[in-house]
């Protein structure tokens, strides 16, 4: 039996050009596999620019499917 575990991710993500899901899911593979996000909060810190907030739960560890 493989040990897996969820946790919790919170990150800030630019906005950049292209298709925004895949800059999501590109950013959290780095934590584990995505189950489920959503972007809890959109900052604007100059004219043009976006932070978005991100907050998931991420598979981690060894665990299949």
């Amino acid at each position: 039996m493989s040990a897996a575990g969820l946790s919790p991710v919170v990150l800030q993500l630019e906005r950049r050009p292209g298709p925004l899901r895949l800059q999501i899911e590109t950013a959290l593979a780095a934590y584990g596999r995505p189950l489920r996000w959503a972007i809890t909060a959109v900052h604007h810190p100059g004219a043009g620019e976006a932070m978005l907030q991100i907050e998931a739960v991420v598979l981690n560890g060894s665990g299949g499917a």
